[in-house]
């Protein structure tokens, strides 16, 4: 399997993830609280947020694994930029797509 980053699998599968599990990585993410400040603010161990933060890659690894979207994601940038490079004529139609893609619109 490819190895995709941490965050994007995050962002392509995050809605497959428990509230809790969502709660936690938006907070280590995007809210870049530490681990034991996660875990006071949850009421919970330092030693449960790590372990819902290793569950949750496992478990993105493996959706990814089965449903390959990032992988076939990426297939598809590739081939608009492509078709792109070598039809500069359908530019505002390939950066539509681009921005579909992207999840801009």
């Amino acid at each position: 399997m490819d190895k995709f980053s941490f965050i994007t699998l995050l962002y392509t599968y995050n809605g497959l993830l428990t509230k809790t599990q969502q709660e936690i990585t938006d907070l280590y993410f995007n809210m870049d609280l530490t681990v034991s400040e996660i875990a006071a603010e949850k009421n919970v161990s330092r030693q449960a947020v790590s372990d819902c933060l290793k569950g949750c890659k496992a478990q993105l690894e493996e959706y990814e694994e089965k449903l390959r979207f990032c992988r076939r994601n990426i297939g598809v940038k590739k081939w608009i930029e492509e078709f792109a490079s070598a039809r500069p004529e359908f530019k505002e139609e390939t950066d539509k797509l681009g921005a579909i893609i992207r999840g801009e619109v």
